[in-house]
């Protein structure tokens, strides 16, 4: 199998606490980050000043901050301004609003502005679709598919993100995100079908150092740490 370093895919770390993004953001496997409202909710109370406290310290690496709005005039200023908070940032957009109302004629009026974005929350070949031809193709952006909420449904979301990989073909400063992966398989396998992203919680992130580790040892700390667990617990029969 495939070493960490053999990995062609961009791993982007994916959290809102301060603490840990900036530990990881020295990573030099991390090649950007990502953040969203739900993220951030806990314990932040000023969202520009959270923004901008965290990019005085990150500033070489691509970092996006998401728009919180519901209506498409304000989540356009409210894209502008983010966006003139650094090179580095990327506006998430999501795909539609709570009416399930496109943002496609909002992508399409910031990508002539050339406001690099992350468009969000994307979950069918059709939006996939749409979101690329509404981007500019001179303007760096993300397309960002939750495969791991796909795969939460049933569905193997394989198929789809390789058909995404196709499609963006035609939009080449445009790049695929896995979003949402739910385990540290997801990386290699969207290594393996080129997807160019992949958003990795610090859970996940912690589970790299098990990349290749024998199984016959894995599975002996297995039993012991169920020995361990079970002394520790007093158990008795």
């Amino acid at each position: 199998m495939k070493s960490v370093e053999d990995l062609r895919i961009k791993i982007f770390a994916d959290g809102a606490d301060k603490k840990e993004m900036l530990e990881i953001y020295k990573k030099p496997y991390i090649s950007g980050l990502t953040t969203n409202p739900t993220m951030m909710k806990a314990g932040i109370t000023n969202y520009r000043a959270f923004c901008k406290d965290i990019l005085s310290k990150i500033r070489d690496k691509p970092i996006s901050f998401e728009v919180f709005s519901d209506e498409f005039v304000e989540m356009e200023r409210q894209a502008m301004e983010i966006a003139s908070w650094g090179e580095n940032v990327f506006v998430k957009i999501p795909v539609t609003n709570t009416r399930r109302e496109p943002s496609l004629p909002l992508l399409e009026k910031l990508s002539r502005q050339k406001v690099k974005l992350n468009v969000t929350a994307i979950m069918t070949t059709t939006q996939v679709r749409n979101v690329v031809a509404a981007l500019n193709p001179s303007v760096a952006s993300y397309v960002s598919v939750f495969a791991g909420r796909i795969a939460d449904t049933g569905r193997d979301p394989l198929p789809m993100m390789a058909a995404a990989v196709e499609m963006l073909k035609v939009a080449p400063l445009a790049e695929l995100i896995w979003a949402s992966p739910r385990e540290l398989l997801n990386i290699f396998q969207a290594d393996e079908i080129g997807c160019q992203v992949i958003t990795v919680t610090n859970d996940i992130l912690k589970k790299l150092s098990l990349v290749g580790y024998d199984l016959e040892e894995y599975s002996l700390d297995t039993v012991k740490m169920f020995h361990r667990d079970s002394v520790s617990a007093k158990f008795y029969i």
